[in-house]
């Protein structure tokens, strides 16, 4: 199938992402519009402790209203590699560095409507090293056993998609199938 982007114009342009519109002929030769959230990339860590607990941040999110439970996670800069974001990322937000940081995979977000491509790491040998985090963040780090993080999975406490997309990446290497 061949669709094809005729027009794209910036109609927003913040910090992580822009909006555009896109006029795209179809297959079937008709024209149509799509909005599309143009982002430049993220990252996604599940920090694991000695003790068998993963690192949560609890924040809270405008446009849900509400606090939500978190894996770590963060903005690639233009032009930076995954696996450096990974490192400041974890840093930023839990005040703890890995010495061991394992790329598990990567998807994308919502490919219906954005380009956002998420990278996932697994990180280990946990140390305090904590960096500044940004002005807009007040988080709260949450130590989870991993064996209640899939209960509160299974339950439905976790509403956060890419949280939920890394976790069942994350299984086998969790469950110490591959650890």
């Amino acid at each position: 199938m061949k669709f094809e982007i005729l027009k794209r114009e910036t109609v927003y342009k913040g910090r992580a992402f822009e909006v555009q519109n896109l006029e795209v002929r179809m297959p079937n030769d008709r024209l149509t519009h799509f909005d599309l959230v143009k982002h430049t990339g993220a990252v996604t860590l599940i920090p694991l402790d000695k003790e068998g607990n993963i690192l949560f941040v609890r924040q809270f999110r405008i446009a849900v209203n509400s606090e939500m439970l978190e894996l770590p996670a963060g903005t690639l800069e233009p032009g930076e590699e995954p696996d450096l974001c990974a490192a400041r990322e974890i840093r930023e937000e839990t005040g703890m560095a890995a010495r061991g940081l394992r790329k598990l995979g990567d998807y994308f977000l919502a490919p219906g409507y954005s380009s956002e491509h998420m990278h996932v790491y697994l990180a280990t040998d946990l140390y305090e090293a904590p960096l500044k985090a940004d002005d807009d963040e007040f988080l709260q780090v949450q130590k989870i056993q991993i064996s209640k993080v899939f209960e509160m999975v299974g339950a439905g406490e976790i509403k956060d998609a890419k949280t939920l997309a890394c976790l069942l990446m994350a299984q086998p290497y969790l469950l110490g199938k591959l650890l």
